[in-house]
């Protein structure tokens, strides 16, 4: 039992490595796809006596819906078939489907914002892929940066908040403090760990991660009602 609790915890920070990277990129790069490609079929059916918000959600949450389902099915079949419930790393598991599911819907949301503000393809694509690479890699530099900089005065909350407008970073601090690693993060991660580590501090989180993915999708219906087609 022992092997196959240090052989989910490592599997799990390996899947974490590579979640919290290729997940925002494929549902930001599958949400603009889906969008542009589907363009002439979405004019089509706003011609018919049917609610543009139930065009546009309906659209979405598709696309979302079964890219969030592969990843949980895609990851939990062979974790299930691996014996994951005999194992106590079950939590953590739990919590990295989940946090990828969010990831999931929060950057097909974005997409579709993007995609519907933009026309021109090019230039929709490009700015869906430079979203991503602002959140996945500069984000990170500039708070690093930030840290660096201001290292003199007491950052404690500027670290949260930092961290909670951030979902790809909010994710990834909420697994590492749960599988009990944060004290390689230093004196910041006892900051995390004393906050993201209680209960009070998942809720918040967890609401965090509903409201990035509740307010894209709101600006979508909105802006769906008022474009002209």
């Amino acid at each position: 039992m022992l092997f196959l609790n240090n052989d989910v915890s490592k599997a799990v920070i390996t899947l974490m490595n590579i979640i919290i990277v290729l997940v925002p990129l494929i549902g930001t790069i599958f949400g603009v796809m889906y969008f542009y490609n589907s363009k002439e079929f979405t004019e089509l059916l706003l011609a018919q006596p049917i609610k543009r918000s139930s065009i546009f959600s309906g659209q979405y949450l598709g696309v979302a819906g079964s890219l969030a389902l592969s990843l949980v099915l895609g990851l939990g079949i062979p974790f299930v078939a691996y014996g994951i419930f005999r194992s106590n790393a079950i939590f953590d598991f739990t919590l990295l489907l989940v946090t990828g599911a969010f990831l999931t819907l929060i950057f097909t949301a974005l997409s579709f914002n993007i995609a519907l503000t933009n026309e021109n393809k090019i230039k929709g694509f490009g700015y869906a892929v430079l979203l991503w690479l602002f959140m996945a890699v500069i984000y990170d530099g500039l708070f690093l940066m930030s840290l660096i900089v201001f290292k003199e005065y007491p950052l404690d909350s500027f670290s949260l908040t930092a961290t909670m407008f951030n979902p790809i970073d909010l994710s990834r601090t909420l697994i590492l403090l749960k599988l009990d690693i944060s004290a390689l993060l230093g004196y910041t991660g006892a900051v995390f760990k004393q906050f993201f580590g209680t209960n009070q501090g998942l809720t918040v989180s967890l609401i965090m991660l509903i409201l990035w993915t509740v307010l894209p999708v709101w600006r979508l219906v909105v802006i769906s009602k008022k474009k002209d087609f």
